[in-house]
């Protein structure tokens, strides 16, 4: 070193550079300590990745809208026109087999056969005081025809229920017009049951069939799930139109149903269900949604349906 270096740098300085060029020094380190455990780990994940492709299963669903209905109900209608005089039950209330629902208003009926009953009489005094009166004879034959289907009529204006069972869904009120085939009430039977009507896509009808594993989420009730098996399934595939037809002008408007669509019955286990903690009843018309399980198969043949062809696997 020069006097001139000696001036410059101090000499603790040159010291140490002077002991590098002695000393060997370390390879360069580019890379941290943790990089072989995380590419072990990532070989780790890969293979694991790929074992649950080729032996995890992925389970194919259908879903679409549905509706829960009861069967064993009787719609009870006006079977002619008149006007409502009276409603005589109540909703839940139980009625025999022929017992009144609605009284329909009388007063022509009953004056007409009123009427008939005085003439029937007057012919009859006649026909006793001279049985060989053939027009009274032939007077009364006439009444007596009359005077029976004013009955029947009179009858008609009291509709009865066709069977025992528990009232529901009363549709008129008193003052009301019906006209023929217009809703009165509904009739719960002993045999009622609750069942849920789904319409599921066209294209899963293949794979369907009854013993099918259904899950029903109502409307508004959010992860309240009811499972069910699929009784029956429809053997047509049929459009919106057709769907709201079956369904009825009550609630078919009301089920959002697009495209061509196959309708599935099935039976729920109970008349309730339960959310947010509570057991709550089923009704008529509640909409939801139901996912049908079609078909299980590897995730692998899933991601790359190309495989399909090179591997058979059978549909569970």
């Amino acid at each position: 070193m020069s006097d001139r270096s000696t001036e410059l740098f101090r000499a603790e300085a040159l010291s140490y550079h002077d002991e590098g060029y002695r000393g060997g020094g370390d390879v360069l380190r580019i890379s941290p300590e943790w990089m072989p455990a995380a590419y072990w780990l990532l070989l780790l994940v890969v293979g694991a990745g790929a074992a649950y492709g080729v032996f995890g299963t992925l389970t194919e669903y259908a879903t679409g809208p549905a509706v829960v209905r009861v069967e064993g109900r009787t719609r009870v209608t006006a079977p002619t026109a008149s006007t409502v005089a009276t409603v005589d039950v109540e909703p839940g209330q139980r009625v025999g087999a022929g017992g009144v629902l609605v009284t329909l208003y009388q007063a022509d009926q009953a004056a007409e056969l009123e009427r008939l009953n005085r003439e029937f009489d007057l012919q009859m005094i006649k026909f006793l005081r001279d049985p060989a009166d053939q027009a009274a004879r032939s007077s009364l034959t006439t009444l007596r025809a009359g005077r029976q289907l004013a009955q029947t009529r009179l009858a008609e204006l009291s509709i009865k229920a066709p069977h025992s069972g528990i009232v529901s869904d009363i549709r008129i009120r008193p003052g009301q017009h019906l006209t023929p085939g217009d809703p009165v009430l509904s009739l719960l039977g002993d045999d009622m049951r609750w069942v849920v009507i789904a319409m599921l896509p066209g294209h899963a009808r293949p794979v369907l069939r009854p013993g099918t594993q259904m899950r029903l989420e109502l409307a508004g009730y959010r992860y309240a799930y009811s499972d069910m098996a699929i009784q029956s399934v429809g053997d047509e595939i049929v459009g919106p139109a057709e769907v709201r037809q079956y369904l009825g002008p009550e609630i078919g408007d009301a089920v959002p149903v697009v495209g061509p669509a196959v309708l599935v019955k099935a039976q729920l286990s109970s008349n309730t269900f339960h959310a947010d903690g509570r057991s709550l009843s089923y009704y008529e018309g509640m909409l939801g949604t139901v996912d049908a399980r079609l078909r299980r198969q590897p995730i692998l043949l899933s991601l790359i349906p190309a495989l399909k062809s090179l591997f058979r696997h059978g549909d569970s």
